[in-house]
């Protein structure tokens, strides 16, 4: 039997568990085409591209940067949204220097399904910043992530660096 100990709490997350069901489509055409930044935890927009939180992130600030154009490739984007979605990733790791203050990260893109892609329909760019000891017994003992911050509070933080920065 588990003890009290044992039990993490993270009732905000029932709302989202709740509606994986209901959402069909794209979850970056989504976010890209709604009026509510907030709801979609986008936190910078550009010409061409967008910055936004990931709602299953490995670390605290863990954002996605990605193109307004449904593509499934970087090969299929014009040289204009490469270089705005070049811009928007280099703004977005100077927005989580500026705020969190991290000792390096980890950036990359998945490319199709077998790359490790959740959405592979549509490229986004994970930048996920690392901090020395950020990776301890939790995930490995006992199958959990214990995440510092809420998404709420690493929305309006970041939403307050990309200001600072433009």
């Amino acid at each position: 039997m588990l003890g009290r100990e044992n039990i993490l709490w993270a009732p905000w997350r029932m709302s989202y568990i709740l509606n994986l069901e209901k959402e069909e489509g794209c979850i970056f055409c989504r976010a890209a085409s709604s009026n509510n930044d907030r709801e979609n935890y986008v936190v910078y927009r550009s010409r061409h591209s967008f910055v936004l939180l990931n709602i299953f992130p490995y670390n605290t600030a863990h954002i996605m940067v990605a193109p307004y154009r449904h593509v499934s490739r970087p090969d299929l984007l014009s040289s204009e949204e490469v270089m705005d979605l070049h811009e928007s990733l280099m703004k977005a790791i100077k927005a989580i220097d500026r705020e969190y203050r991290p000792q390096g990260f980890n950036i990359g893109m998945n490319l199709g399904r077998v790359a490790g892609a959740g959405v592979e329909s549509h490229i986004h760019i994970h930048v996920v910043p690392r901090w020395a000891g950020d990776a301890n017994f939790m995930p490995i003992i006992g199958g959990s992530k214990v995440m510092p911050e809420s998404l709420e509070d690493t929305y309006s933080r970041l939403v307050k660096a990309f200001k600072k920065i433009e």
